[in-house]
């Protein structure tokens, strides 16, 4: 008896190892580069809230900005570094929302890219923990993307670090978690 108690033990032991094994890989299966975590999406079911152009969540009497001529067409996110812009655009050229981000102090290059990971929330590389993660590239070993503050912050980097997080408003991050889902097009522009 004291032998199939040791075999039995040390199955349940093996299987144990095997499950947190797995549960591991599982969780280092979502994290592309150091401090940088992804997770897939899905499609959404909502459409993007109204345009915003004073830069946050609440709509202005002003126009808002037009979406850059240089942006191409279709339905995108579009990113424009000069004016720390993003427009969320629909397939027929219509700007359903825009406001102003903080960026990150690596900027990616003009260019169009797609969403390639997001995360629901994860902590930055600057320590502070984010939600609403929709990365799309990477420049200078840096993983770039769209995020914001769980606590609602948009301070500027600290231009002494390596960062990648273009931050946003909560609102407005809800907004582009919805619209820009994995392989959604992202145009960069000046």
């Amino acid at each position: 008896m004291a032998r199939s108690s040791s075999g039995f033990v040390a199955g349940l032991t093996a299987a144990g190892v095997a499950a947190v094994c797995f549960l591991a890989y599982q969780a280092s299966a979502t994290v592309p580069a150091p401090a940088d975590l992804a997770a897939p999406s899905t499609k959404p079911t909502t459409a993007a809230p109204a345009v915003s152009p004073s830069g946050g969540s609440k709509p202005s009497a002003g126009k808002p900005p037009a979406v850059p001529a240089a942006s191409g067409t279709g339905e995108r996110v579009v990113y424009a570094l000069g004016e720390r812009r993003v427009w969320l655009v629909d397939a027929k050229g219509k700007a359903s929302r825009t406001f102003t981000v903080m960026p990150s102090t690596v900027d990616p290059r003009p260019g169009a890219y797609n969403v390639t990971s997001r995360s629901g929330t994860v902590r930055g590389t600057d320590g502070v923990q984010i939600e609403h993660v929709v990365r799309f590239t990477v420049a200078q070993d840096v993983a770039i993307g769209f995020s914001a503050a769980v606590d609602g912050s948009t301070p500027a980097p600290d231009p002494a670090r390596k960062t990648g997080g273009i931050r946003m408003k909560r609102a407005d991050g809800d907004a582009l978690w919805t619209f820009a889902v994995i392989g959604a097009k992202v145009v960069v522009v000046a």
